[in-house]
């Protein structure tokens, strides 16, 4: 039997943390997850505020406890005062991969011109691949379909579990052996 990967789907929204309004970001990704991928996974999802000693210390549990390979991070990416997922980010990586980013945007660009205020990023922690993205489910899935082929190889190279996608949906990337 193959191992369960786990992911880590995080929320980053005041509002959505004291209950004013519900999450979409946070099932968005993991309603994308559950199309995209054919290995065995779960989720480890929270709700948290946009704090960033807060979403530190949540992303460096989510790694070193609950051991998720893959955390996937929504909110708090844009330009007002209370966005710090991308420095909260930073704070816990061991190395920081901005080609994620850069591809976001590019992507995000192409359907609206304010996607240059986002600042998503992604960064490596220990065995596990962080991803921040926007907030929109919209911006989501289109954001994760354009990094997603990348995303089993780069858990294989930190030596996480196979990811396996779904070649339907999504061919993931690993060069030939």
């Amino acid at each position: 039997m193959k191992n369960t990967a786990s992911i880590g789907i995080l929320t980053v929204s005041d509002r959505a943390s004291r209950g004013e309004y519900e999450d979409l970001g946070g099932p968005a990704i993991s309603a994308y997850l559950q199309e995209l991928l054919v290995s065995p996974w779960t989720p480890v999802y929270r709700v948290i505020p946009d704090d960033r000693h807060l979403i530190a210390a949540e992303l460096k549990q989510m790694v070193d406890e609950s051991h998720c390979c893959l955390i996937i991070t929504t909110g708090g990416t844009g330009p007002a005062v209370r966005d710090v997922t991308p420095e909260a980010t930073l704070d816990v990586c061991d190395k920081i991969l901005p080609g994620f980013g850069e591809l976001m945007r590019k992507v995000s660009l192409e359907k609206v011109p304010t996607a240059i205020l986002s600042r998503q990023t992604a960064g490596i922690r220990g065995k596990t691949l962080i991803v921040n993205l926007p907030g929109q489910p919209k911006a989501i899935r289109e954001c994760l379909a354009a990094v997603m082929p990348a995303i089993p190889y780069c858990i294989d190279l930190i030596e996480g579990p196979c990811l396996e996608t779904n070649p339907e949906k999504c061919v993931a990337f690993r060069p030939k052996k």
